[in-house]
């Protein structure tokens, strides 16, 4: 179990933040970003995973900006909430509030990444390309199924990153994944058979329990070696 902290972004937007610490060494530090749900359960739970790994992990409540203390679940009512709210979302905005939680970690540690998942993984895409406008520059960063990716894949990256695709994932077409390995040759694309989107998501019926155990082991290599 985590803590709930406030924070304050350079714009002057007050936010929630939820943060799970280590039991023991600390490696580093991780801003998770979520899905269009809120800082749930299931994002909390993903905070507290990397904390179990040695990582002071983060989530901003990004959603803050437009409603206090979203947290949804996956059922109709939520569904068509959530895309309310994501309607209303603001890449700039966004990023102002991810760089107020690093602000919170960067010194946890030897560096300080971005992980991230649909959305979240989209904004853990532009930490690393537009992170240091804003004032941060991530360590390197990790994206699961980063929906509209493609759009921004030819911007220029200031870290490393990892990116995971369902093979399946009905959101995000595969032009969107050789979109970013035409720009990027040297972004780590990883694409799982059998998988769609929201894979890695315990919570959600698209759970791929393999395939989400394979991307979250890749996930932890790749932030053991820049993070330590």
């Amino acid at each position: 179990m985590g803590d709930w902290v406030k924070l304050t972004a350079a714009d002057g937007n007050e936010l929630s933040a939820y943060v799970a610490k280590p039991s023991g060494e600390v490696r580093g530090g991780v801003v998770v970003v979520q899905e269009i749900f809120g800082v749930n359960p299931s994002i909390q739970g993903a905070a507290d995973w990397l904390a179990s790994e040695g990582y002071v992990a983060i989530a901003p409540a990004i959603f803050d900006r437009y409603e206090k203390d979203v947290q949804l679940g996956y059922d109709e009512a939520s569904m068509k909430k959530a895309y309310e709210l994501y309607a209303k979302l603001n890449p700039d905005n966004t990023l102002n509030d991810v760089a107020a939680a690093f602000e919170f970690v960067k010194n946890e540690g030897k560096g300080t990444a971005v992980l991230g998942f649909c959305y979240g993984g989209l904004t853990a895409w532009l930490s690393a390309a537009r992170g240091p406008a804003f004032g941060f520059t991530p360590t390197c960063t990790v994206g699961y199924y980063a929906g509209g990716v493609g759009k921004v894949a030819a911007e220029a990256i200031h870290c490393p990153v990892m990116l995971h695709f369902g093979a399946d994932d009905d959101h995000i077409g595969a032009d969107q994944r050789e979109a970013v390995a035409a720009a990027h040759p040297e972004v780590e694309i990883h694409v799982y058979d059998g998988a769609g989107h929201a894979f890695a998501n315990p919570a959600r019926p698209s759970f791929v329990a393999a395939a989400a155990k394979v991307a979250d082991e890749r996930s932890i290599s790749f932030l053991r070696k820049h993070l330590g």
